[in-house]
């Protein structure tokens, strides 16, 4: 596994033959191979070659308990937390809002985060949710506060998927990067989404967080 060799990892004084830093490639070859065998030989593991060894064995460290794991669904888990969402059509308005924030909040607690919805409505969200997205497999994350998950509405990767992205989300150099890649694509024009919601949703550190205001949201 290449590697670029920090500070922390050259040879000191009191360890000459820099034994820790080869103890950690043992324990990370170890870890790599325990991972395959809970996800299979297709398990992939690449990295930056400037990513520091201890940061590579922190990070398979968790990849292995997360796959490790009882795979359940995220409304099994909601339901576990007494959160029980009726279907769509069984909602007004209003009532919908308050389930729909309450099952974001339920996966707030579930380590498990919601990405692009600002071009939904509620009833449109809640309804691709309760149809779709919570049914999927997902891992009990109970017992690992360091792991999260993210449901992306737009993770799809379909044409649609990428035509909304590009549309809502998609900033100048994005837009520009992916046409560099991809000359033969019909760009739409840029809008701003229709709602608002994104900034306002918890947050766990992925690239494309906005800032987060959960603490304003209208419940």
């Amino acid at each position: 596994m290449p590697h670029n060799r920090d500070a922390s990892s050259v040879p000191n004084e009191n360890d000459p033959l820099d034994l820790e830093g080869i103890d950690r490639q043992i324990r990370i070859k170890r870890l790599q191979e325990e991972i395959k065998k809970v996800a299979g030989e297709e398990a992939l593991f690449g990295q930056s070659p400037d990513c520091p060894p201890e940061v590579v064995e922190r990070f398979l460290e968790q990849v292995l308990e997360i796959e490790r794991a009882q795979s359940t669904t995220q409304l099994e888990l909601l339901a576990r937390q007494g959160i029980h969402l009726p279907p769509p059509d069984e909602l007004d308005d209003a009532h919908l809002h308050d389930k729909l924030w309450e099952l974001i909040r339920g996966l707030e607690k579930q380590n498990t985060f919601l990405y692009h919805t600002n071009h939904l409505t509620d009833r449109e969200l809640y309804t691709h949710l309760w149809k779709v997205s919570l049914r999927e497999w997902a891992n009990d994350l109970e017992g690992n506060p360091n792991a999260s998950c993210g449901i992306d509405i737009l993770g799809g990767c379909s044409d649609e998927d990428i035509d909304l992205d590009m549309k809502y989300y998609a900033d100048d150099e994005e837009r520009a990067r992916w046409l560099k890649d991809f000359p033969d694509y019909q760009m739409p024009l840029h809008v701003d989404p229709p709602y608002d919601r994104d900034r306002l949703l918890p947050r766990r550190g992925w690239p494309w967080d906005p800032p987060s205001d959960a603490k304003r949201h209208q419940e």
